[in-house]
């Protein structure tokens, strides 16, 4: 990649800082640490461990410091806070599975209130630290399969653990951001944000009970594929786009604007709709051996999501970048270069997306 391209987006920002991401061997923090590794950030990962094998994070082989710990053991996450002194942190470590957590409500709430709540207070008086971002789900929505798009200001809520854990999060950040980290306090100098994406796609991810991961797991195994609520719609984007997004509100924290501590959507631009049944019907394009059939009995989950992005539009200049379309493509490329070459393409597809930003 020519770094040049790279640090343009951002205006250099992020280059010698020290980025503290939790969760940074999962998807979508494992893409995040390859693209701040690219525009030359000291990376800190924090992560429980790899959770997936295949890891996309190791076939990555960064060079950014790892740190193996619970998100749920305090003293061990504020020691290594004040240790690095990170400049900006990006929270993704949670237990990201509605199904696993009707499977573990208890683990869940650990991990995704008290891991924030832990995250939160020990930041409280680290040194040289301007910016956290926490990322959420759209999924923090109070829910009644609604037609219209949700915007930042809309009530939270949750019916499955999942979906509460992440409202509760909501509610908690919002709560720190008032009443340790002010906005209107000249004292402060800690923004909080939370950034709130929904479905996405891109090569990498081998967490089980998700759409692509069990398509591709049932390839690789050439087992027939149980699909849950067919008919369901999500805002289905690529993983870059909404990475692109949280970069560039990072961007923002890290200068000081304290108009950017909040909430926001990332949610796909383009107008089109698919269904998890238009998503089967494309990969079963791509690979022929795929077979699935559908679940008489899934577990409760809302059919319709839509995120109004409208605030990022306007405030940061973002939208995604790649249609669902070409997601796709990308996506269906990355695991077609990995099973047939043992390669992960991510690298690359990386350079592809920041050259159509900067045709854009």
């Amino acid at each position: 990649m020519e770094n040049l391209e790279g640090l343009r987006l951002f205006n250099n920002i992020y280059k010698d800082k020290t980025v503290f991401i939790t969760g940074h061997t999962g998807f979508k923090g494992s893409w995040l640490a390859l693209w701040l590794e690219q525009l030359g950030a000291n990376v800190i990962g924090f992560s429980k461990d790899m959770h997936t094998s295949p890891s996309h994070f190791e076939l990555l082989n960064l060079k950014l410091t790892s740190i193996f710990g619970d998100i749920r053991d305090y003293d061990f996450l504020k020691i290594n806070l004040e240790k690095y002194k990170p400049d900006i942190i990006f929270h993704l470590a949670a237990q990201a599975l509605v199904g696993e957590s009707y499977i573990n409500p208890k683990e869940t709430f650990d991990v995704n209130i008290s891991g924030l709540i832990n995250l939160l207070e020990s930041s409280k008086k680290i040194e040289n630290l301007r910016a956290i971002i926490n990322v959420t789900s759209d999924k923090c929505y109070y829910n009644e399969n609604s037609i219209f798009s949700f915007r930042e200001d809309d009530k939270l809520g949750g019916y499955d653990p999942y979906s509460c854990s992440k409202s509760c999060s909501e509610l908690i950040t919002s709560c720190y951001r008032h009443s340790f980290f002010p906005n209107n306090s000249s004292d402060n100098k800690i923004l909080i944000a939370t950034a709130r994406a929904g479905n996405v796609v891109g090569g990498g991810d081998w967490n089980k009970s998700r759409l692509i991961t069990d398509i591709i797991y049932s390839i690789i195994n050439k087992n027939t594929m149980l699909v849950r609520n067919p008919e369901a719609i999500r805002p289905w984007q690529h993983v870059l786009d909404v990475i692109y997004g949280y970069l560039l509100l990072g961007e923002k924290l890290l200068r000081g604007n304290k108009n950017y501590a909040g909430a926001w959507n990332f949610g796909p631009t383009n107008s089109r709709i698919y269904k998890v049944r238009d998503i089967l019907k494309i990969f079963k394009n791509n690979f022929e051996n795929f077979k699935y059939v559908l679940d008489k009995n899934p577990y409760y989950e809302a059919s319709f999501l839509k995120l109004d992005s409208s605030k990022a539009q306007l405030k940061l200049n973002w939208q995604s970048l790649w249609d669902i379309d070409v997601s796709l493509e990308k996506t269906c490329n990355w695991y077609k270069e990995y099973m047939s070459n043992n390669k992960c393409e991510s690298l690359k597809q990386l350079d592809s997306y920041i050259k159509d930003l900067e045709g854009k």
